[in-house]
């Protein structure tokens, strides 16, 4: 019949279309994972990232937490979380993460001087994010926080097609040239089947320390716009505060530097 011809259509061109994809394998000892994403760099990605992963641990002292920077050419996780030195190895050659506030942390920027610049094609690329999603002994965690690079590219079709993700979090200014990049990318996760939890809009508004005057720099609502049309939830609105870029620029994140204030 027409009907079981168009299945068996459908088989096939479903089996045709999952050939030459790598199955995804779960991260040795890692229960969840969370991707944090942009579609554009300078949008507080790794400053949110970073916070995620220390309140993570903060609201439940129980769960072990991990911290992965795949941003290769420019990574900021061990200034944030004001970690240096080379990864020890195990005896089985896996690179051990290096560890601060009670969260593990693993980053190009460990095995690379501070300054030097990362001046590689992408199949190099390709090959040290394979080697960070395996070559690393995390031990046992309930949450691994991945920093991904800004884009939609390479990295992040690798990531999602290589480990299961529980859910992608985007995270974007109000501004409208960040928007059409951050719509791109919570796109891009849908076409992976990777679930988005929701957005974070960071960056909404700035309250001057002297009069207390509220100015939205960069726009108001652009991501509670954006999450509507996409049927997505806002996870939160972030001010434009000098004490969140202070305190990750010191290696002192505000969520365990200064847990109580309205940052």
């Amino acid at each position: 019949s027409s009907s079981s011809g168009d299945a068996a259509l459908r088989d096939r061109r479903a089996r045709l279309q999952s050939r030459g994809l790598p199955r995804q394998k779960p991260i040795e000892g890692v229960k969840q994972v969370v991707v944090l994403a942009s579609g554009k760099g300078g949008v507080g990605k790794s400053t949110t990232a970073v916070n995620i992963a220390l309140a993570l641990a903060a609201n439940d002292s129980t769960k072990e937490v991990g911290l992965l920077d795949a941003d290769i050419y420019g990574p900021s996780i061990p200034k944030m979380m004001n970690l240096k030195g080379n990864p020890e190895l195990t005896p089985k050659n896996l690179m051990r993460p290096l560890k601060n506030y009670g969260i593990a942390c693993m980053s190009m920027g460990f095995l690379i001087e501070e300054t030097a610049p990362v001046v590689w094609r992408g199949l190099m690329v390709m090959s040290a994010v394979e080697k960070l999603l395996r070559q690393v002994d995390w031990g046992q965690l309930d949450y691994l926080v991945i920093d991904m690079p800004p884009g939609t590219g390479d990295v992040q079709l690798s990531v999602s097609q290589n480990i299961p993700i529980a859910g992608a979090v985007i995270v974007s200014t109000p501004q409208d040239v960040a928007l059409l990049d951050a719509h791109k990318g919570a796109e891009m996760f849908r076409k992976v089947h990777v679930p988005v939890l929701g957005l974070v809009q960071n960056m909404s508004v700035f309250q001057c320390p002297k009069c207390k005057h509220e100015t939205h720099i960069f726009g108001s609502d652009g991501v509670r716009d954006l999450a509507k049309t996409l049927g997505l939830d806002i996870l939160g609105d972030i001010p434009l505060h000098v004490n969140i870029r202070e305190t990750c620029d010191s290696g002192q994140p505000v969520v365990i530097s200064q847990p109580q204030s309205d940052a």
